[in-house]
């Protein structure tokens, strides 16, 4: 079958629009978004964007798809090359850190400023970001399930509270590090979680003793 080139260059355009909508909604926000700063931003033109998105809240609801296919393909897709357990957990933790270090994004996480910026606004992009969160819980929940499955973690570990005290170094390190010295809040976001983990594993030899 041969690929219409058109819809390849469209596709890859598309793509590469949404990246940038993904960068700028870290330090504007996802309602500073707008077809026309984009246009701006990128030097294109605004009724090219508009064949795409028809409304600024199209847009939005896209460049929130688009964020988690990066976070797929950055942070989830890594670790699951790692063994499943405590090891999993932790590259996954490693693996967000890792991102949030290598300064991908301009405002450091997107999840973290537009949940707190949508949070108290009903609408279809509240819903939509409150949709991503709990499936990233979920996800959270159950490696830490498998962890406990595979005699990794203790039966009676509260899973849904590991999850959630993970997940906060995560937030805690996007947020705090736009503030104060990155490298620290890095270090102790990696260690937070890492001595969780060797506090709660019967097995040592499965963890390092520090951060890599």
């Amino acid at each position: 079958m041969t690929v219409d080139g058109r819809l390849a260059r469209g596709e890859r355009t598309r793509t590469a629009v949404l990246d940038a909508a993904v960068s700028l909604a870290t330090t504007s926000g996802l309602d500073g978004l707008s077809l026309g700063h984009l246009a701006d931003s990128l030097g294109v033109s605004k009724s090219g964007l508009f064949a795409h998105w028809r409304s600024k809240e199209a847009l939005q609801l896209a460049t929130i798809d688009r964020a988690v296919s990066q976070w797929q393909e950055r942070i989830i897709a890594p670790a699951l090359r790692a063994p499943r357990g405590v090891r999993r957990i932790r590259a996954l933790h490693e693996a967000r850190i890792d991102f949030y270090a290598a300064r991908v994004l301009p405002g450091g996480c997107f999840f973290a400023t537009t949940e707190f910026e949508f949070n108290a606004r009903p609408g279809a992009i509240r819903d939509r970001l409150a949709e991503v969160f709990a499936a990233w819980t979920a996800f959270l929940e159950r490696l830490v399930r498998e962890a406990v499955e595979l005699g990794e973690l203790p039966s009676d570990v509260d899973v849904a509270l590991l999850a959630y005290e993970i997940d906060a170094c995560g937030i805690a390190a996007a947020m705090r590090s736009r503030l104060l010295d990155p490298e620290t809040t890095y270090r102790h976001a990696r260690l937070g979680v890492l001595g969780r983990l060797r506090a709660l594993c019967p097995d040592l030899t499965l963890l390092p003793e520090g951060p890599s």
